[in-house]
Parts: structure tokens; C-alpha cells; sequence
């Protein structure tokens, strides 16, 4: 019984049964086989990750483990999400996520910056540095490179300007993974960082990247040296920080170059206003005011000056009658810019037309703008003269912004003329129907003053008898203020027949009081003990009829003519004039009695000829504006 029960089991296991138990042992081997596989896959990745951390790559624009075992106070949390983070956003650069790339230790990543702009700092839960940058500093791309001797409690964030475009700026909390807003204050304890400023990531210096050797040293190369900057933060604690010269150069004269072109347009927008206030201003009702910046160039510099006008060389001691500078009432009259004035002259000619005053005028004009050109040897007379009396006409040449101030000596603006008598003599007239002989050669300049009135106080005007004359007749006896009108009206058909308003400005100076005290230039009269202007109105004269007619005159007339009226300003000036200091070298006659040979008509240099050539300066200011606006409307 046995041995068939035996004989069975052992029929099995040859038979069917030993097959199937094959098969099952079989299955079980390959599951072991799995599981092994899978232990020993697991033994070499952790063996592989060990030795990664430990030797990190050379590849410092790799995301993968990139010093993961250094020392920082992120915690596992923290550090793994931006692992991630980095790995994200190295497939994808163009991402502008909140999320921020690991730069710690002795390792550095350095993210490819395309249109974005990030603040690559971990924050410590203790501590956080707010680093404002300049606020003139517009799309701004900003970085910060940490120092490899970085403490473990500090961080930093940089905080942008409000106006700043294209800029995402962004930064962690290392502890609870807080993204902090571009405007909120932070505290922090003192950090050592490297700003580069106006760069991005990997934006190179003036001579290159800031690279890093195997040691963690900069390599500066030509990028500068460093220099420490200590500055304190909103919190009121101050921050030492290490910048690089030449970046903080750049950044520092983006800022001024800003900050200058903010200046310029405020200054300019100021200067366009007090222009504009001027195109409504009364510039010949005002004051005299002291003002010890006066004058316009120094006493004695300018060697052009005539010996009647060059009062201090002549031995006028006091020095008072120079600061004086005109005040009008209505608005602020603009300092004379002489470089200015010679920009808006540049490639014109400007002409003085008239007597001995208006000489006055011009020479004050070439003294205050020659003063300040620099290569004195390009300002001369053309014609090289050196004394400016007894010609017809000067010229002066500023070679550099070629244009030329000159002078035509017209007393009367009409013609003096000569007639022969039947006994054969010359009889001299002046020719009421003719303006003067020079009119050809300056009826095209730019700008041009006119000017008379002196001359016509003389004996022979003043009385009319046999002087005035029209075509062939003479007049045995004409009333100077007629004669005036009809001279005047002379001149001002001769300026609309010939000037070209479009082209040429023109001025007429007003007449120019004078200060004679008991007698006239040529019978006595003297000023020598005036020091002082007149304060007092009251003591002002009558207004001059003659002036009356001449702005009858220019009402009339077709050409806009813009009127100096320099009368009354002139009036309150009685201690201006050269009076016996009008010329070194006096004649036998004039040692004698000096004081009998005073100059009370024309004016000490520098003096009151250089305001009037202020205002000349606030009309083409005026002028020249009016002309933009003008421009603007017809675009």
C-alpha cells in the first residue's frame, strides 16, 4: 500500500504536476529579480547624488545641483522648490515667474535674462537689506552678485524706482516663501554685496563679464577697482557695499546726465515763460536798482572803447554809475547772455544807423560780446581801424559765429548837403527830401537801430533860418519840429520802399536825455558833481515834442518798427555822463578852465548804453520766440 501510494506521489512529479511547480517557481524568481534590480537602482542614484553634491559641475549656467550642501538657512522645503524653480525656468527663459534662481556660497547660478529683470537673492528669515537705486534711472535691468564670504543671515533686496519699465523685481523669503512688494521697507543687518548697476545677469562690464575663478575670486580685469561706499538704507542703518568704480561711474553719470536733462527742461521751460512775460512788458517804465554783479564786463578791458566814453582810463574815481542795472516794473529783465546773444546773431549783421549816441550804443554792444569770445584775435574792425571817429562806417567781425556789428555815422538820417551860391561860395542845407548816402549799403541787414535827435538841438537846426531844404528850394526860415516830421517821414518811406520786414528787424532808439547845468555843451554847462541817478520823478523833464512826432511817424508807417524809448530812463541818469572826464590830453583853452568843457550829452563805458543794449537783447528774445510759435502753428 505504501509503495503504491509512493509509486503515485512519484508519478506526479514526473508527470503534470512537476510542470506546473516549474512554472510557479519560475514567476517567483522574477519578481525577486524586479526587486533586486530596483534596490541596486536606488543604491547607485543615491551613490551618483552624493557624489554630484560633493563635486559640483563647472557649468555655472547649469540648473542641475549646484552646491545644494552649502551652508544656508533655506530650509529642505525652501530649497527644493527652487531647485524646480530654476529647472522651470531654464526650459522655459522667457517665463517671468515670481520664482527666483539659488545664488549661494561659493557657487553661483547665473539665470539668461531676456526682458526680465530679477533681484537673485534667498532671504533670510531674520533679516532683510533694502537698497534703493537712484530714482532718475528708467527700465532699469538690476542684479546682484553675492560675495563668497556672504554671512548666512543676510539678504538683500533691491528696490526699484516707481516709474522704472520692463522691470519685474522679485524676492523670496527663504522661511516662508513670502514675495516682497518693489516698495516695502525692510530692515537688515549690515551686508557686504556687489551691485552692478544698469545690468542685467550676464551683461558685461565696460571690459567684460565679472567672472569667478575655481577659488570664488573675482577676476577683475580691467573692470576697475573696488571701492567701499557706505550709505544708509530707510531703515537708518547703514550699508556697506562694494561696488565696482567703473559701474558705479556709469551709473552715476546716467544719473547726472538724467538729472541735468530733467535741469535743462525745467530751466528752459522757466526761460520760455519769462520770455513770454516779456512780449508784455513796458521795458522803459521802471527803475534803477543797485546791483553790485554790474557791469557787464570789466572797467578798463575793453580797448575799443573811445577815448570820450573811457571814462576810468580818463581818471573818473568813483565807481558807482556802473551798478546800476534797469528795472521795469512789469517784469524781469533777462541779464544780457553775450554768448547767447551771439548764437542768435550768428551768420547776421547787425547795423547801429545815426549820431554820436547811437556810437555810444554800439561800441557798448561789440565791448559786452567781444568779452566773451575767447580767441580775441578773431573779433576786429575789417578794415583794421582802432579809433572810431571821423569815418563814415565800421565794421566788426566775429569770425567764429560770422556775423558783423556795425556803425554808420547819420546824424540827421537825411543828407547833409552843400549848394553853391551865385557869389560862388558853398552854402551847407540839409536835404529834407533825401536819406543819407550809406542807406544802399545796410537797407538789407538783419537788424538794424536807427536813431537821431541830438543834432537837431544845435544852433543851425534849432533856429531854421537858411538851412532846411526840399529839391532846389531852401527855406529862409522853417520851425525845427516840422523839419523833424518831414526828415522823419523821409526815413520812414525810404524803410518801407527798401527793407524787407520779413527779412530785417528795425529799431529807433529814442532820444537820450542830457544833463547840462547852467549853459549847454557849448557854453558851460557842467555835471561833474553828480554821483547819484535822480530818485525822485518829479525832477524828470517834460517829454520831448520831438518824440511826439517821431511816434506819430512810426504809427504811420507800414513797416513794423520797434521803439527804444530810452527818454525817461535816460533822464534819471545824471550822474552817467563823462562830464570833464572825457578825454586825457585837454587842449591850452581847456587847462585853462576845464570845468567849462564838460561832456553831459553822451555816457561813460560801461554805463547806461549797456542796458539799453539789455533791452535790445530782451526784443530778440521776444522776437526770436514769436517766430517758433509761428513755425508750430503753420506745421
Amino acid at each position: 500500500m505504501a509503495d503504491t501510494t509512493a509509486s503515485k506521489h512519484l508519478a506526479s512529479i514526473s508527470g503534470g504536476n512537476i510542470i506546473t511547480d516549474m512554472k510557479n517557481l519560475s514567476s517567483l524568481l522574477k519578481t525577486r529579480r524586479t526587486v533586486t534590480f530596483a534596490y541596486g537602482f536606488m543604491f547607485a542614484f543615491v551613490a551618483f547624488t552624493i557624489f554630484l553634491a560633493f563635486s559640483p559641475s563647472p557649468n555655472s549656467s547649469s540648473p542641475w545641483f549646484t552646491n545644494i550642501f552649502s551652508t544656508s538657512t533655506s530650509t529642505a522645503s525652501d530649497s527644493h522648490r527652487s531647485q524646480f524653480s530654476s529647472i522651470f525656468s531654464y526650459f522655459l527663459p522667457n517665463n517671468t515667474s515670481a520664482a527666483t534662481s539659488q545664488e549661494q556660497g561659493r557657487g553661483f547660478s547665473s539665470m539668461p535674462s531676456q526682458n526680465t529683470t530679477r533681484s537673485n537673492n534667498t532671504l533670510s528669515p531674520t533679516s532683510r537689506t533694502e537698497v534703493k537705486d537712484p530714482i532718475s534711472v528708467k527700465n532699469l535691468t538690476q542684479s546682484t552678485v553675492l560675495q563668497p564670504n556672504r554671512t548666512s543671515n543676510s539678504s538683500v533686496v533691491i528696490k526699484e524706482p516707481a516709474f522704472a519699465s520692463n522691470l519685474t523685481q522679485t524676492a523670496v523669503n527663504s522661511g516662508k516663501g513670502q514675495v516682497l512688494k518693489p516698495n516695502q521697507t525692510t530692515v537688515a543687518n549690515p551686508t557686504t554685496i556687489q551691485v552692478a548697476a544698469n545690468q542685467s545677469e550676464n551683461t558685461p562690464t565696460k571690459s567684460g563679464s565679472l567672472v569667478k575663478d575655481g577659488s570664488g575670486n573675482q577676476d577683475k580685469g580691467d573692470a576697475g577697482k573696488t571701492v567701499s561706499s557706505n550709505f544708509t538704507g530707510d531703515a537708518g542703518k547703514t550699508v556697506s557695499s562694494n561696488f565696482t568704480a567703473p559701474l558705479v561711474k556709469k551709473q552715476s553719470n546716467a544719473t547726472k546726465q538724467s538729472n541735468e536733462t530733467i535741469s535743462g527742461k525745467e530751466l528752459k521751460q522757466g526761460f520760455d515763460n519769462r520770455v513770454q512775460n516779456l512780449a508784455n512788458c513796458d521795458f522803459f517804465d521802471g527803475e534803477w536798482v543797485k546791483d553790485d554783479s554790474y557791469p557787464l564786463y570789466k572797467p578798463g578791458s575793453c580797448s575799443l572803447i573811445d577815448e570820450q566814453f573811457n571814462c576810468i582810463i580818463n581818471g573818473r574815481p568813483d565807481k558807482d554809475y556802473q551798478k546800476y542795472k534797469w528795472k521795469p516794473k512789469g517784469c524781469t529783465l533777462p541779464r544780457l547772455n553775450p554768448r547767447h546773444m551771439l548764437d542768435m546773431l550768428r551768420g547776421k549783421r547787425l547795423v547801429f544807423v545815426g549820431d554820436s549816441l547811437n556810437r555810444n550804443m554800439w561800441e557798448s554792444l561789440v565791448c559786452i560780446l567781444k568779452g566773451s569770445v575767447k580767441d580775441q584775435s578773431k573779433v576786429f574792425e575789417v578794415n583794421g581801424r582802432h579809433h572810431f571817429r571821423g569815418e563814415a562806417s565800421y565794421s566788426f567781425l566775429f569770425k567764429d559765429y560770422n556775423c558783423t556789428i556795425d556803425f554808420f555815422v547819420s546824424p540827421f538820417l537825411v543828407q547833409e548837403w552843400e549848394m553853391h551860391e551865385k557869389d560862388g561860395s558853398m552854402k551847407e542845407t540839409l536835404r529834407l527830401d533825401l536819406v543819407g548816402r550809406s542807406s544802399s549799403q545796410y537797407k538789407s541787414a538783419d537788424i538794424i537801430v536807427f536813431n537821431t535827435g541830438h543834432w537837431w538841438t544845435h544852433d543851425k537846426t534849432s533856429k531854421g533860418k537858411d538851412y532846411y531844404q526840399e529839391g532846389n528850394h531852401v527855406y529862409n526860415e522853417l520851425n525845427v519840429l516840422e523839419a523833424f516830421r518831414k526828415a522823419l517821414t523821409t526815413w520812414a518811406r525810404w524803410v518801407d520802399a527798401n527793407v524787407d520786414p520779413k527779412k530785417s528787424l528795425v529799431f529807433f532808439r529814442g532820444y537820450s536825455a542830457s544833463h547840462f547845468s547852467g549853459g549847454q555843451w557849448n557854453s558851460g554847462g557842467q555835471c561833474d558833481s553828480e554821483a547819484e541817478p535822480i530818485k525822485n520823478v518829479t525832477y524828470l523833464r517834460q517829454y520831448p515834442p520831438k518824440m511826439l512826432v517821431l511816434e506819430k511817424v512810426l504809427r504811420n508807417m507800414k513797416t513794423h518798427v520797434t521803439y527804444l524809448n530810452v527818454t525817461q530812463m535816460t533822464d534819471y541818469r545824471k550822474d552817467g555822463h563823462p562830464s570833464v572826464y572825457r578825454k586825457q590830453n585837454l587842449s591850452p583853452e581847456e587847462r585853462k578852465s576845464p570845468l567849462h568843457f564838460q561832456d553831459c550829452s553822451h555816457w561813460c563805458l560801461p554805463g547806461v548804453p549797456d542796458a539799453w543794449n539789455e533791452i535790445l537783447y530782451a526784443n530778440l528774445l521776444v522776437n526770436e520766440k514769436q517766430k517758433q510759435q509761428a513755425q508750430k502753428r503753420h506745421r
